[in-house]
């Protein structure tokens, strides 16, 4: 099978709901299903993260960063974990699980590179898009978070279907891949019930321009790739950072300001990351 027709295999599966998910994703799926339920019980909550050993020590831990503890005493359990870190960020953090446990299948070193980088790439974003939600775009801050964390949850499929078909993510200047991946995409984030707002901003993602002034939740994830430091290693090499006397922020923020935002988004996914993100 050459890699056109492997592309076409893997997209034709995905259009039929045919998604092949990491057993360990497939745990977790179980636990978004439920957080996204309003019915959902702290209770319940708390007896889901406890029967996934990996995300109950993941929620202490991030409860106890400098991001949530502000001082206050460290917690010691899920209960309190939880009431701490609140659900949409424990949704955020279950996504991030079921993103990250994509490339515990890998096999091939070069292939588990790029997925390192990818995951490097996908933590920038979402710190940067929490920021820039705070101070630019005004949009909500956890919801940018939480869509820079699955925004190449399509790409990680593809990565981890790559063993299977050798030279699937060689160079693609027909960029047959950008079109399995869409397709990929909008797949998985169904089987993912990513919120339509989400899934939406995602789907537009690729090819799309900057609105001046940016503020919605597209605009939000298209500065976090912009100023990202590690691009994607399967999309098109990332455009250099504008000088700042032409960047398209110029009027909204000054010099200084966007490096305070990229050195705030570098503390953020630093504080994060030994919790939840790598």
């Amino acid at each position: 099978m050459n890699r056109i027709e492997a592309f076409g295999y893997i997209a034709a599966q995905a259009a039929r709901g045919d998604i092949s998910f990491p057993t360990s994703v497939n745990a977790v799926l179980r636990l978004q299903q439920a957080l996204n339920d309003p019915d959902c019980h702290l209770e319940e909550a708390i007896r889901l993260v406890l029967s996934e050993p990996q995300l109950a020590a993941r929620t202490v831990a991030l409860a106890n960063s400098s991001t949530f503890n502000a001082g206050k005493p460290p917690v010691t359990n899920v209960r309190a974990a939880v009431t701490r870190v609140g659900y949409r960020n424990l949704q955020m953090l279950v996504a991030s699980l079921a993103v990250r446990q994509f490339g515990s299948r890998i096999q091939d070193p070069a292939l588990r590179a790029k997925a390192e980088q990818l995951w490097e790439h996908t933590v920038q974003v979402a710190a940067l898009a929490q920021v820039f939600a705070r101070r630019v775009t005004f949009v909500n801050p956890d919801t940018a978070m939480f869509a820079g964390i699955v925004h190449e949850i399509g790409a990680f499929y593809l990565l981890s279907r790559a063993d299977e078909f050798p030279g699937l993510l060689d160079d693609d200047e027909e960029r047959w891949g950008e079109l399995c991946e869409d397709v990929v995409t909008r797949e998985v984030a169904r089987r993912l019930a990513l919120p339509e707002p989400v899934a939406d901003a995602i789907f537009e993602l690729r090819g799309c321009w900057l609105n001046m002034p940016p503020s919605s939740l597209l605009d939000t994830l298209l500065l976090g790739n912009l100023y990202a430091r590690v691009p994607s290693p399967l999309g098109a090499a990332a455009p250099p950072l504008p000088d700042h006397s032409e960047s398209a922020l110029d009027y909204l923020v000054d010099e200084a300001t966007l490096r305070t935002i990229i050195e705030e988004a570098a503390e953020l996914s630093d504080s994060m990351g030994q919790a939840v993100l790598v």
